[in-house]
């Protein structure tokens, strides 16, 4: 399914290539659905899971733990789109463009998909920057660091508030939602249904190459996304190369009186932030310009008349997969973010150990009651029977 952010121009879609089907190889019809529903057997259990432990079992909630509620919401709402996803790939190329279940994906699963990767990318930022600038205020030498001259005392001040991490959540949820919808409907709308006709009798499927590559608004918006994708990308970056230099200079400095044992944590958090970006979104969002570059290309490899260099498939297929591939990865982090939350804050890890160590023991004390129960039953059972001889037996020597 298109991303809604990838491009094919109005000119490409008119071209010979557009009228060749996309082929589908086991990697969309097995690997995707198959890693689809094994993403949504782990990430909806454990991002329910976490979201219990933080409004649950929390008594004292921080900015982080907002921060992260946030992101649990969000990948909960992704983890119940992966069942409609999987489908997708093992039938759109059978499924009518125009029927239900395809204009369910595009009109409902592509919004979602999109609006979770940009919450999670801008609330994970926010983590890592937050911190970052927390640990600068509070632990610089005697010469302070330019990030507090820089920004202002009352920023820094509201970085611990919860109120100020509600407003945070709100804004990225009004921003991620007010930027990726408006897309989502014209492209859903207007240029996957652009190949909703029929062509020598055949109706257009739902896996199709005007649903994957999409149009030129998408396409000129995706630029705006990739652009702001790396920004962010490179301050969580940057936000790692201070903390390693604030370390090097706590080393020096005798004024610095931070403890290692702070300095290495938010160290560790960054990191985590940093390898969770690197591995899941910084691929897929390298490949778009590539992915958008062959799109626009594709008229260049238009064939001449009387040949079949296509064979009978769209001549990007094989991106296409590729590119659904690394949308998969990024899709991936619902199932490691709470693995990430294990690592990142310590009262969640220690709530979490608590409530399953709390289940576990009360499952053997109720598996305990039962076999004493049991235990028991048998017991009275026996009584009985050794009460009922024995009265049997004295009224037969009665009678006698």
């Amino acid at each position: 399914m298109e991303d809604a952010l990838h491009t094919l121009s109005p000119a490409n879609a008119s071209s010979p290539s557009s009228d060749y089907p996309l082929c589908p190889t086991a990697a969309t019809l097995f690997f995707l659905p198959s890693i689809y529903t094994l993403l949504f057997i782990t990430a909806l259990p454990g991002n329910g899971l976490s979201l219990w432990v933080f409004l649950r079992c929390i008594p004292t909630i921080s900015p982080t733990h907002v921060y992260l509620s946030h992101l649990s919401i969000s990948n909960l709402l992704l983890s119940i789109a992966t069942p409609f996803l999987a489908a997708y790939y093992a039938l759109g190329q059978v499924w009518k463009l125009s029927g239900v279940p395809c204009q369910l994906v595009l009109h409902g699963i592509t919004p979602v998909l999109h609006i979770n990767i940009y919450i999670s990318l801008m609330i994970l930022t926010w983590v890592a920057l937050s911190r970052f600038a927390a640990l600068i205020k509070n632990t610089h030498a005697s010469r302070p660091s330019a990030f507090t001259t820089l920004l202002p005392h009352c920023f820094f001040s509201r970085l611990t508030k919860v109120s100020f991490a509600n407003a945070v959540c709100v804004t990225v949820w009004v921003v991620s939602v007010g930027g990726v919808v408006p897309v989502t409907v014209y492209y859903s709308v207007y240029e996957a249904m652009s190949g909703d006709h029929e062509e020598g009798g055949r109706e257009e499927v739902c896996y199709s190459p005007a649903v994957e590559l999409g149009g030129s608004v998408s396409g000129t918006l995706s630029v705006l996304v990739i652009t702001i994708f790396f920004v962010v990308y490179l301050l969580v970056l940057l936000s790692y190369m201070m903390v390693l230099k604030h370390i090097r200079r706590s080393r020096r400095d005798a004024h610095i009186t931070t403890s290692k044992s702070l300095l290495s944590r938010v160290l560790r958090n960054i990191v985590v932030i940093q390898v969770v970006l690197s591995v899941c979104l910084l691929p897929y969002h390298i490949f778009k310009p590539i992915f958008i570059s062959l799109a626009h290309d594709q008229l260049q490899l238009a064939p001449s008349p009387g040949t079949d260099t296509y064979s009978g498939c769209h001549p990007l297929s094989i991106f296409v997969e590729l590119k659904n591939c690394l949308f998969l990865l990024a899709a991936l982090r619902a199932s490691t973010d709470p693995v990430m939350y294990f690592i990142l804050d310590r009262t969640f890890r220690h709530r979490t150990l608590k409530l399953l160590r709390c289940n576990k023991s009360i499952g053997e004390q109720r598996q305990m009651f039962w076999t004493t129960k049991e235990s028991t039953n048998q017991k009275v059972e026996q009584l009985g029977e050794e009460n009922v001889v024995t009265a049997t037996a004295e009224l037969s020597q009665t009678v006698l």
